[in-house]
């Protein structure tokens, strides 16, 4: 079943246990009474709408539609919980298992696949904490830069989504490596304790996985496309403001300079002194950043100050 924002928020969690952790990876805190998933979510200033999606997509599969996903608050809440999740495995999850490996396994040195299993855990944690630091460094700067309408020409999220790994496959080899090939006492809780924990971080790992790969990659995908066209149309505005901006005489100069005409005939055309036309051109120049005349003739034409047909030099804009 799919949960709502009028769900009681102990109902959510007391039919599904895992779903604590979704809770803490919100920043959502226990002891909320009888209130309701949106009075929980509203009272700690996260996003209810988020907090339901990733909660019914782990519960059912259900997925918004991604012009939901990435609109208002949900895309800075989805990474807020992403950040989080780093953080639990990094911090806690991965250290607490590797102590309990080391207590519940014969560290001796003559236990040789102990010592192996101990040590390829080390090497999955250390590829663990380099996938997470990469998105932590580049992936959520990157989608924080996108909210802002910055663009990134060194970073796409497409090619991120392309080399996305699961994280969660050498857990699974190091389950079964455990389960065939350590010998242990029947008696031994700690060891089973370990395993157990091991067999849950897997399935936790996958979760984050797939949240990462059906909910924050296609939402930050739509999320490009739509800041790609706002930095158009802001560029497309920005050159009508600029044309705006200019001067009734401005335009004449620009439109004589179009033209191919030296600064003494614009002078002699408009009947200004030389200085005069300088100080014009000097300001069409400031105020369209353009300081060649191949350049302002281009200006000229893209605008309809002049046609092809009035440009004596067409070398100007070849």
């Amino acid at each position: 079943m799919s949960y709502k924002t009028t769900d009681k928020m102990n109902t959510v969690i007391t039919r599904d246990y895992t779903l604590l952790q979704v809770m803490s990876r919100f920043g959502l805190s226990l002891g909320f009474g009888d209130k309701t998933v949106s009075e929980v979510c509203e009272q700690s200033g996260v996003d209810a709408q988020t907090f339901l999606d990733v909660v019914n997509f782990l519960a059912d599969g259900h997925l918004p539609d991604t012009a939901d996903l990435y609109s208002g608050r949900r895309i800075p809440a989805l990474m807020a919980y992403l950040k989080n999740a780093h953080s639990y495995f990094l911090d806690f999850k991965l250290p607490t298992i590797r102590r309990k490996l080391i207590e519940s396994i014969d560290c001796s040195a003559n236990n040789e696949i102990a010592f192996l299993i101990l040590k390829f855990f080390d090497a999955y944690i250390e590829e663990v904490r380099n996938h997470m630091n990469y998105e932590n460094e580049f992936v959520f700067p990157y989608v924080e830069a996108l909210q802002d309408n910055r663009a990134h020409q060194n970073f796409s999220m497409q090619v991120f989504a392309s080399h996305h790994e699961n994280i969660d496959e050498k857990l699974k080899e190091l389950k079964k490596i455990i389960i065939t090939y350590y010998p242990t006492r029947a008696d031994n809780n700690a060891f089973y304790s370990v395993l157990f924990d091991i067999f849950t971080a897997e399935k936790d790992l996958e979760q984050h996985n797939a949240i990462e790969n059906k909910l924050f990659i296609p939402a930050v995908l739509q999320f490009e496309k739509e800041v790609a066209k706002n930095l158009q149309q802001a560029g497309e505005t920005q050159m009508q403001s600029t044309e705006e901006e200019l001067s009734k005489r401005e335009r004449e100069i620009v439109i004589c300079v179009a033209k191919g005409m030296t600064n003494k005939e614009i002078a002699d055309q408009l009947c200004i002194s030389i200085h005069t036309v300088l100080t014009h051109r000097k300001n069409v120049a400031r105020k369209l950043q353009i300081h060649s005349a191949a350049g302002i003739t281009i200006y000229a034409i893209v605008n309809k100050l002049v046609e092809l047909k009035d440009i004596k030099d067409i070398s100007l804009i070849s």
